[in-house]
């Protein structure tokens, strides 16, 4: 019995790897404007989700995109920019990258992890 549970065990964990594998299903460049910072009703934004968020809502809803702004194949969903805090929480930003971030003036390069086209994390990398 004890075999059969380990071969049981070891089955399971080669068939959980692939389905939860995550891709890489998008990623953007985007330079973060003063315009990125400010909410729009003007309130200044003091998170790294709600920052990106919004540089992603002026690019795709608002038209306002700075030199350096690229289009990304995953946020012009409003639901899917919903969904950044969550995705930012599951990736990953240092520190550094987090304040540069949140003092504009930066580059950000945004990579989107997910599975069947469902956006799971990002990792942000950071450069002035």
């Amino acid at each position: 019995m004890r075999g059969f549970r380990q071969a049981l065990a070891a089955v399971l964990i080669f068939c959980a790897g692939p389905m939860a594998a995550q891709e890489l299903i998008g990623a953007y460049t985007a330079f973060i404007g003063t315009d990125d910072l400010y909410n729009s009703k003007g309130a200044r934004l003091t998170q790294p989700w709600q920052v990106l968020r919004q540089d992603r809502a002026n690019f795709h809803r608002f038209g306002i995109r700075q030199p350096g702004d690229e289009w990304d194949p995953f946020f012009g969903s409003i639901d899917n920019r919903a969904a950044m805090e969550r995705m930012i929480m599951n990736g990953r930003i240092d520190p550094g990258a987090r304040q540069n971030l949140l003092q504009g003036g930066a580059t950000v390069f945004v990579r989107i992890y997910g599975a069947g086209g469902v956006g799971r994390y990002v990792n942000v990398t950071v450069a002035r």
